[in-house]
Order: C-alpha cells, then structure tokens, then sequence
C-alpha cells in the first residue's frame, strides 16, 4: 500500500470509531415508567437517532425531534428527522427548535428527555431568545465564522443569544435528562458542545461582549442591547455549574478525537509504522501549526528523532482561520497549504488533514492529501502556492492537483484529523 493510500485509510479506520451505531448503544439508559422524547441537533443527529431506535425495546413508547445538516438525514421510524441550514441557521431549524422547546416542556417526573447533540448542533438548534429575531442571529454566526474566534468562544456567544442553549433546554424540562454527545470542541467539555443545551454553563453576558470586542465580531443592535440587558442584569443568566436543576441531569460524552486517534493509531501499527499521537486538542491558526508540524516532521526525518522513521505522526483538535482574502478554503487544506510551503524541498513527507464530518469549512470537501511532490505539481500547472495561501484559497489549489479528499456527509464528527506520514 502506498502512503497517499495508507493516509486515507487511516482515516476511514478513524471514522469507524466514532460511529453512531458503535457509539450510541451502550450508553441508553433504561426506558421509564413513562414516555422517552428524544430531541436533538449536530451533524451526527440523525445517525444517533436511528442507533437509539435500532437498540431501543419495540414494546417502550419512543418519540422525538433531532435535527441535522441538509444532506444528513437517514430514515428513521419513530423519531422524526428535520434538516435544517449549517453553518449558518436558517428558518428550518428555528421552527424545529421551537418545537423541541414546546415539547421538552410537555415531560413529566415520570418520562425521560433523551437528547442527542454533535457537532454542529449550535447553529441547527437555533432558537432565537425573546427581542431577537433570525437576522440577527445569521449576523452575528456569519461574523463569529469570519472572525478567527475559538469555538468555545463563538459557543459563549450564542448560548447568550439563545432560549435553548447553555442549559436551558434542561431547566425548561421536569423529567430526568440524560444528553448523550459526539464531541466535536477540544477538551470535549459539554457545555461547548452543541451550545450545550442540557450542560451548566459557566460563562456570562459579559464574556460574550468582552468576545465580540476582542475578535470585532459585526452585531445587530438587538444583540448588543440584548447582551447588555444581560451584563446589567435585567435578563436571567444560564443555569450555572452548582443549579439544583442539574441534580436529575447527566451529560455523557460517548465519542471524542481521542478515540478516532487511537483508531487510527491501531491501524497504522498493524501495517508496520511507528505512530505519535502529539494530542487531541491542538488549536491556533492552521497555518501556524502547520509551519510547528513540519518543524516536526523535519526534526524526525533529519535526525530520527524522538522517533525513528517510517512515522505516522498524528493529532487532532480544531484549528482556525481569520479569514483575509477571497478565495475557497477550510482550516484543513489551509493547514496542508501552508506545511507544503513550509516543507518545500522536502522528500518522504506526506500528509493527510480532514474534517471527520466530511465538511471542511462549508465546502464539499473533508480535506485534502499532500504529497512531497504537490508544490512542484501546483507550480506546473502555474499555481503560485503562497498567493492562494494569502487568499486564503487552498481549496482552489488542492482541487486543480485533483488531491482534495471528498467522502460525503461522514454522519458523524469529532474534530479534524491530521496525520503526517513520513517514509
């Protein structure tokens, strides 16, 4: 096998680790005296809802509402499915996160709320809080995305916008909650994850302004007014960590980038290669931490140093992109970009970085593969590699080398999946 073909392997062993039906069973509770609704949001929604289904007893009343990405639905029979706009929200998913609302408050003492969330499920549940309207919220998402802002720090924003997020889908609820979650935010707190809307939220009004300052986030005045009314208490904070609420609520993260590094870990080994796993958090901007990679991938290959060559050299987390020019990109082949750069002269070194939900940015890629020869190719078929850099256009660059890595909707996500394979 070669290495372009050992790359994308690894990376489909990856995403099998993370899949719903392998994920999702042995974390059901018990059914209840009463009924179970099941609600939820992420790109992993309706995969999640189809596992609760497929493991849940015929005889036990089961119903729900999970909502998911255009393109990510998969049949299901007794829990509905909507798709609704991602990154951005749109009316869909505001009207399918109304009725979640209406419903959860429906639950007795005697039912269960059983809530799915994954990756993206911020901006699918997206339900404006009173005084906002969807406008305002597709701005300040636009914005936040533009922004180079962490996406905890885009979180605390739109928990503070929202009437479901930040715990308080959980606190409009009288029955015990059990959240089952798909991490998709480094550190695989709940609370970031989906907004967490069933998890205690220990940010405030005023961390979110102090955000929208420091990245210049462009927001309506309503949302400003409305952060504000918060920060000077006339609005009611999130349910915080300590809420008596939070005694009949449990948050179980069933599937993090940890376990899609292992994965990948175990499948390389089987073929034979040393693997380092540098951590499962990694951040900044992805075209620093590629210039810190091959910094890395140089030492290994000049020296054989910390470790010996072949090496699968891997990490995961979620870089970001402050967004300066005009091109197509995403943080994973920005990331390739920029280590091709970086690693230019260099022989032996291939990598793979992709999006585990099959969404780089909002483009139709999950990533791309590059080759030792990739610079020299782009430069004979005339790409200049650093203008579409600085034009934040790597998607542009990747796709005329006819390298970018398309799976179509994962139904799953973890984070991004980065693996430098040097010979």
């Amino acid at each position: 096998m070669n290495s372009r073909d050992l790359l994308v392997q690894s990376f489909h062993a990856a995403l099998a680790a993370c899949d719903s039906a392998k994920v999702v069973p042995p974390h059901l509770p018990k059914p209840p005296k009463g009924r179970t609704l099941v609600v939820g949001a992420g790109k992993a929604g309706g995969s999640m809802a189809r596992a609760v289904e497929d493991n849940w007893p015929a005889e036990a009343p089961l119903s729900g509402l999970v909502i998911t990405r255009y393109q990510h639905k998969v049949d299901t029979r007794r829990i509905t499915v909507i798709e609704a706009g991602h990154p951005v929200p749109d009316e869909a998913g505001g009207k399918a996160a109304r009725q979640i609302l209406d419903e959860v408050k429906t639950l007795g003492p005697d039912d269960l709320l059983l809530c799915l969330m994954s990756g993206g499920g911020s901006a699918l549940m997206t339900l404006p809080a009173p005084g906002l309207t969807a406008d305002d919220m597709k701005t300040v998402n636009k914005s936040l995305l533009r922004s180079g802002a962490a996406i905890q720090e885009m979180n605390v924003v739109r928990k503070h916008l929202s009437a479901s997020q930040g715990g308080r889908l959980a606190a409009a609820c009288k029955a015990p909650v059990v959240a089952l979650i798909i991490s998709d935010v480094t550190g695989d707190d709940p609370t970031h994850i989906g907004s967490g809307p069933c998890a205690p939220d220990p940010s405030t009004y005023e961390d979110a302004l102090s955000i929208i300052a420091r990245y210049e986030v462009e927001a309506p005045k309503a949302v400003m007014d409305h952060l504000k009314a918060g920060q000077a208490g006339k609005i009611g904070e999130t349910p915080k960590p300590g809420d008596p609420l939070f005694a009949r609520v449990e948050n179980k993260v069933i599937a993090t980038s940890q376990n899609v590094l292992r994965a990948a870990e175990a499948f390389f080994q089987s073929q034979g290669i040393i693997t380092a796993i540098l951590g499962d958090s990694i951040t900044g901007e992805s075209r620093e931490v590629a210039k810190v990679m091959g910094g890395i991938a140089r030492q290994v290959q000049a020296h054989g140093h910390p470790w010996p060559c072949p090496v699968a050299i891997l990490s995961g987390g979620e870089t970001t992109v402050t967004v300066r020019g005009k091109g197509r990109g995403g943080r994973n082949v920005e990331f390739l970009l920029s280590l091709a750069i970086d690693l230019d002269g260099a022989t032996g070194i291939h990598a793979l970085a992709a999006d585990t939900d099959g969404i780089d940015g909002s483009e139709d890629n999950a990533g791309a593969v590059l080759g030792p020869d990739s610079l020299a190719r782009g430069r004979e078929a005339g790409m200049k590699a650093l203008a579409y850099l600085e034009n934040n256009d790597a998607y542009t660059f990747f796709q005329g080398l006819d390298d970018l890595l398309v799976t179509g909707p994962t139904l799953t996500n973890v984070n991004d999946y980065r693996a430098i394979l040097i010979e």
